[in-house]
């Protein structure tokens, strides 16, 4: 009987090394239902020796710690009311306090470039970055999206600055071994170690999608927009969120893999206001056991072509309502979620080949990857008056409007995109994404022929709205 080793499995707890090894006969057949898994002390001084020390070294001054601090405004009690406004002779004063917030970073441009959460950052009048080092910067935001929770910022100084390449996410594998370095609750740099427990998670957080790494490394809070580093020393994940009941690691927590946040530096590098995504002209859902059933697939996955937009994108690759979108680029797809993981990596300008299964055969499409148009013009106008609508700014809604009101594709019409605080709009239950559709039985088709609707100032008024797909009719007098 020979020994060949199987699987190699390392352990950092304590510094010690375990190797398991399974015993096969010279016929090269597994005797896994006689031969039981060894296990052995290490062996040697080096072998005691094993240490995630110098990985630690490679890439720890390259994970910052991100301080964010806003001004908060508490309105007084008493303020917006007639009676104390009038006693006192003036409007009463409001407080304001600073707030702050404290999150991790990874620096990946030389120059000081950090990828970090948008959460750690949002709504921050001031940001700093202090380093493994004790230096602390003073930084500017470069770019932040709130759906995918990335921000980009520039440290303002000229470096340079110790970095961790990005890796590829797509490399990535259940089981791999990865270290989380962040600052959880405050305390300072600390490392975790773990294995990645399952890819592509979805339904974690609400955003344009979700495409997460699980790992059991402890992540805490704090360690939001650190680091997950692969073997070799690569960024393959920014830690975003956590499972906890208790607000602790139960070991349950979850990365943005390296691939997206690539993209998206490179999009802040190139000096964009905001993130592009890929405009599809389509909406999908989740394939079901029942449904993968009546279009002969072996298993329920992919994404389900439930609507095309005529003229669109998904339209001209030739996608239909009923296929199922199966991979892209030969990756496979396993859920919608996934699907638009797929596309807004590719990029705007670039072709995606997608893998399409219709009535049972499989075909390929390709889809040319742009920016959501803004057809017809917003015109965005502010109206006012006597009227439900006063106070309200409405605009022409477009696929890039839809998009950046994070409302359906497809969606055409007149949207309500603000309400005045305190204004008659704001009074009567308006809301930002509500689509006005008629006024008084007169159809709305744009924001022009919404003000002047509006300007006629009836002694009635009959309004028809569209909120989350739903027909609501009001009646004002």
């Amino acid at each position: 009987m020979t020994v060949k080793p199987l699987a190699l499995v390392l352990s950092a707890m304590a510094g010690l090394a375990i190797f398991a090894f399974v015993l096969q006969p010279n016929t090269g057949v597994a005797q896994t239902n006689s031969a039981e898994t060894q296990k052995t002390i290490p062996q040697s001084q080096v072998e005691m020796q094993l240490s995630f020390a110098p990985l630690v070294k490679q890439t720890a001054n390259a994970v910052v710690n991100v301080y964010a601090e806003k001004t908060v405004e508490s309105r007084s009690l008493f303020s917006g009311d007639p009676f104390f406004e009038q006693f006192f002779g003036q409007q009463m004063p409001n407080r304001s306090e600073k707030q702050s917030s404290l999150g991790s970073g990874v620096i990946v441009g030389k120059n000081g470039i950090v990828v970090t959460n948008n959460h750690v950052i949002e709504g921050a009048d001031d940001i700093k970055v202090a380093l493994a080092d004790g230096r602390e910067f003073a930084s500017k935001v470069m770019l932040k999206d709130d759906r995918l929770d990335l921000a980009v910022l520039k440290i303002e100084s000229d470096g340079p600055f110790q970095t961790i390449p990005f890796g590829d996410s797509d490399a990535v594998e259940v089981g791999d071994l990865v270290l989380a370095i962040g600052n959880p609750f405050g305390v300072g740099q600390t490392v975790t170690s773990g294995i990645v427990s399952a890819l592509a998670r979805n339904q974690i957080v609400s955003g344009d999608f979700g495409f997460f790494i699980q790992t059991d490394a402890a992540i805490n809070p704090g360690n939001s927009g650190g680091g997950l580093i692969n073997m070799k020393g690569e960024l393959i994940g920014i830690n975003t969120a956590i499972f906890s009941r208790g607000g602790g690691s139960n070991g349950v927590g979850f990365a943005i893999p390296a691939n997206l946040a690539k993209v998206f530096v490179a999009s802040a590098e190139g000096g964009n206001g905001s993130f592009r995504r890929p405009y599809i002209g389509a909406s999908f859902e989740p394939v079901t056991s029942e449904v993968a059933d009546a279009l002969g697939l072996d298993r329920a996955r992919g994404a389900l072509v439930s609507s095309v937009v005529d003229g669109g994108p998904a339209a001209a690759a030739g996608l239909r309502p009923g296929e199922v979108v199966l991979a892209v680029n030969g990756i496979p797809v396993e859920h919608p979620d996934a699907l638009g993981y797929r596309l807004t990596t590719v990029g705007v300008g670039h072709d995606a080949r997608l893998t399409v299964a219709d009535n049972g055969k499989n075909h390929e499409v390709t889809l040319a990857l742009t920016d959501a148009p803004e057809k017809p013009a917003r015109d965005e106008r502010l109206i006012d008056g006597h009227n439900p609508f006063a106070g309200a700014v409405v605009a022409n809604l477009s696929p890039r409007l839809a998009d950046e009101m994070h409302m359906a594709g497809g969606t055409l019409g007149v949207v309500i995109t603000e309400t005045k605080r305190g204004s008659p709009a704001a009074r009567l239950g308006f809301q930002p994404k509500d689509i006005i559709v008629a006024v008084n039985g007169e159809p709305v088709k744009s924001s022009e022929a919404l003000e002047k609707l509006a300007a006629d100032d009836p002694s009635f008024w009959r309004v028809e709205i569209e909120r989350d797909g739903q027909r609501i009719r009001q009646f004002f007098r």
